[in-house]
């Protein structure tokens, strides 16, 4: 079957209008369109639609059985057309645990004034591209390398890394901040999918430090918190979740955590450069003071 949303439409006017003279009147196309292509549609459908009468037209019983279905997939045509109308002005920004942490704030207000044809979305979603690779954003905030097969990415700034445990730590409790042997000894809670702790950062260290696996951030937390473990994380995760009951200290030796902003090598949004110069200002100002 072979139709248009055309044809659906003037189809549905028709019969709504109950004329062709009407359903022209609305549509602004002659009658002898409008006949023409309710033909088509019954051509198609395989089946008369609408019966001529001496006051205008009317649906036959097949007519009748095709208007509700024909009224609806003009409803849904609609809402496509309102989406794809919508997605042009919107900026989707997905991010695992923090967002850019102190930054995020900023970055919303900055961008709602520079930007009022494009909205700038915040989307969570914990995996390994921020939810990039899964269609939920159109860029990603990561603190870990992406597959440069598929996609594109800029480092826009560096993190300090923290390690957070509970503020009830008989030894670490007064500590102004902890070096990465300290934790090694101790059970390090990690996020295999979308953290920016690895193995690889105590890789040769002795004895090799225990790990255990969390799901999202939230978990994470709750497993610190318990004082069941510690983890180690960029600044962002202080400034997005601080909790009562976690202490968050520098690692005096730990290596920086880079951020970077990745999208599809094939779908570079057009807004991409304004929101990288954006980032990158916001982090440089953090190494300028």
């Amino acid at each position: 079957m072979d139709f248009t949303l055309r044809e659906l439409r003037v189809f549905v006017v028709a019969a709504e209008t109950g004329s062709f003279t009407d359903a022209a009147i609305e549509l602004h196309v002659s009658q002898a369109a409008v006949s023409r292509t309710i033909a088509g549609l019954e051509r198609s459908v395989g089946d008369r639609l609408l019966r001529r009468i001496p006051r205008g037209c009317e649906l036959t019983s097949m007519g009748r059985q095709v208007l509700p279905h024909a009224r609806r997939l003009l409803a849904e045509a609609e809402r496509f057309e309102e989406f794809v109308q919508t997605r042009h002005g919107l900026l989707r920004l997905g991010y695992a645990w923090a967002a850019l942490g102190r930054h995020t704030a900023p970055l919303q207000r900055q961008w709602a004034r520079e930007h009022d044809s494009i909205e700038l979305e915040l989307v969570r979603y914990n995996s390994a591209t921020a939810g990039l690779a899964e269609g939920l954003c159109d860029v990603g905030i990561v603190r870990r390398p992406v597959d440069e097969r598929r996609f594109d990415s800029v480092i826009v700034g560096l993190e300090r890394r923290l390690v957070a445990f509970a503020a009830d730590d008989p030894e670490w409790a007064r500590r102004r901040h902890v070096s990465m042997a300290e934790i090694a000894q101790r059970t390090i809670v990690i996020d295999p999918r979308a953290g920016a702790t690895t193995e690889e950062l105590w890789q040769g260290s002795d004895p090799a430090p225990h790990f255990v696996e969390s799901t999202d951030v939230d978990t994470w937390l709750d497993a610190i918190a318990a004082g069941r473990s510690v983890g180690t994380t960029a600044t962002a995760t202080a400034d997005h979740h601080p909790r009562p009951g976690i202490t968050y200290r520098p690692v005096k030796d730990g290596p920086r955590i880079p951020v970077r902003l990745a999208w599809w090598r094939d779908a570079r949004p057009a807004s991409l450069p304004d929101l990288i110069d954006a980032v990158t200002a916001l982090y440089a100002a953090d190494q300028a003071g």
